[in-house]
């Protein structure tokens, strides 16, 4: 004890320094977790019907002016083209492992827009 009274607090000696810290705190787990957004979906084309789920997420990760062109680029896939050859089969090969990102930058290598 010193004559002017008992001593202070460490932790009221300072606090705004404390608020300033939880604050900063707070505002980095905020920054963090906008970060973290989610990761868009890969499309799977091991079967028809994994394909339209997939392709059906994958085209809700696009903004709205993409969808279009994602939408076309599924009916037109790119690869070879026989006659005899499925526009589902090809479609899903040609697809399968990229996200609708990759689809609509691929199209637009290919000049659909």
């Amino acid at each position: 004890m010193n004559r002017d009274g008992p001593a202070p607090c460490p932790a009221r000696a300072h606090p705004p320094r404390v608020m300033q810290l939880g604050l900063q705190a707070a505002l980095a787990a905020l920054l963090l977790a906008g970060a973290c957004s989610k990761a868009p979906t890969v499309i799977d084309g091991s079967s028809q019907q994994l394909f339209e789920e997939t392709t059906r997420k994958a085209r809700r990760d696009l903004p709205i002016r993409d969808r279009l062109v994602f939408d076309a680029a599924l009916h037109n896939p790119g690869g070879r083209r026989f006659g005899g050859e499925d526009a589902n089969e090809r479609a899903r090969q040609a697809y399968h492992g990229m996200t609708a990102f990759d689809v609509v930058a691929d199209a637009e290598a290919r000049g659909i827009h």
